[in-house]
């Protein structure tokens, strides 16, 4: 008789999301699609956040169907408000008679439903629980989010991280908790969790246009030779005023070069003349006061502010919207540089779209960036919180142009059947 398959479910936002975390989910999945012998589902919030929360998750641009071609299954049950979600979640998982449920783990927040879902399925010792860390200590720096990391991710048997410094990370939460490391997907024995270290794949569902016309596009939006993008959803720690204050002083001394930036202000995607988006934002506001520390709320932050104060408007092209997957590639090959000042980083979806895209890199020296971005041959790195460092940085891109050749080599170790294999231990 033929064995059965390996079947896997891996939780995280659908495709009816915005952003790289359901990107990621959805690429995951076909990944393991992919593999032999096994068997995918996706599980996905229906709500991935409190309901008081001022923003529109949903990709109401994107038209194709990322799962078209696959055989992932994939259901919409779990509401962040709605408890009796969890238990339906946690029930309809069980029925399935899964070998490995993959949660994605990408904030503090989520840790109250998830919490409760695992600690059913840690009764189940037939099932391994895996948490692919995206991040481990919250960005945003909340007071109680180490409370709410705690109990979301404690009952799993298995973690994946991106990076070492997640790793560090998860040991210095867990300290009474023994754990091995390693990056070949090999189970801990002996009472041990293990974290398989790997990285961030790249992206395999941008693609570059092979007949894609860049000097007309950059003619078309007005860009000079020179073109440095900033892409992705505009929040305070990838340091967008950074990468703006420091163009500003290339603009300075060179004048063959664009800024590009592409993307939605995370904040300012609802309509605020409703009277709804102003009760939220109210809400939130007081949330914000009480939960987060002094300094680090970023519901007001809007740097694109500065480019009228720093008289930038003929150097910098704006596109402050959410971009359709199927758009994503023009943006990407029309220009030379990505740039990832950010203030602290976690691995960057926006890294791995630029890697299949063969852009170089510019980052700053935080997070995980050194690991991945080796200063002098797929990018270079800048001094965070460093306006002349960063500035600087970029000149010397412009002087000393990273190879694509360079860019290519680092994305071909990244590739997501590698990873899907290591996830679920083949």
């Amino acid at each position: 008789m033929p064995s059965e398959p390996t079947r896997v479910i891996v939780f995280g936002p659908g495709p009816k999301f915005k952003g790289g975390l359901a990107n990621y989910t959805v690429s995951l999945a076909k990944a393991l699609d992919k593999l032999e012998d096994t068997e995918v589902h996706i599980f996905s919030w229906s709500q991935q956040y409190p309901a008081i929360i001022p923003r529109d998750f949903i990709d109401r641009s994107s038209k194709a169907d990322l799962l078209e071609g696959t055989n992932v299954q994939i259901r919409y049950v779990t509401n962040y408000n709605n408890p009796f979600s969890w238990q339906r979640t946690y029930k309809e998982m069980i029925a399935l008679k899964p070998d490995k449920i993959i949660f994605q783990w990408s904030i503090a927040i989520q840790g109250l439903p998830l919490g409760y879902i695992t600690r059913k399925l840690s009764k189940h010792k037939d099932i391994e629980v895996l948490f692919d860390l995206h991040f481990v200590i919250q960005k945003e720096k909340s007071t109680i989010d180490t409370r709410f990391t705690k109990y979301g991710i404690s009952k799993a048997d298995t973690y994946i991280t991106h990076a070492y410094k997640t790793a560090t990370e998860l040991k210095e939460i867990f300290p009474k908790t023994s754990f091995e490391i390693n990056e070949t997907g090999v189970r801990a024995g002996d009472n041990k969790k293990t974290i398989i270290k790997l990285y961030h794949p790249v992206y395999d569902m941008f693609q570059p246009d092979p007949v894609f016309d860049k000097e007309q596009q950059k003619k078309q939006l007005n860009l000079k030779t020179n073109v440095f993008l900033f892409f992705g959803f505009i929040r305070k720690y990838k340091g967008l005023h950074h990468v703006i204050r420091a163009f500003a002083e290339v603009a300075k001394v060179r004048n063959d070069v664009s800024l590009l930036i592409v993307g939605e202000s995370f904040w300012k995607t609802l309509d605020t003349s409703k009277f709804s988006t102003k009760l939220k934002t109210a809400l939130f506001k007081v949330l914000n006061k009480i939960m987060v520390k002094k300094g680090d709320s970023e519901i007001d932050y809007n740097p694109l502010a500065l480019i009228d104060e720093l008289g930038l408007q003929d150097n910098v092209r704006v596109f402050n919207d959410y971009v359709p997957n199927e758009d994503v590639h023009k943006y990407f090959q029309v220009s030379n540089c990505i740039m990832l000042y950010y203030e602290y980083a976690t691995p960057s979806g926006v890294e791995s779209i630029g890697y299949n895209f063969k852009v170089p890199m510019l980052a700053t020296n935080v997070g995980h960036f050194p690991e991945t971005v080796k200063d002098g041959f797929n990018g270079y790195l800048a001094e965070p919180n460093d306006i002349r460092s960063m500035a600087d940085t970029m000149l010397k891109f412009l002087e000393h142009p990273i190879p694509v050749e360079n860019v290519a080599a680092t994305a071909k170790e990244m590739n997501w059947k590698n990873y899907a294999e290591k996830a679920i231990g083949r």
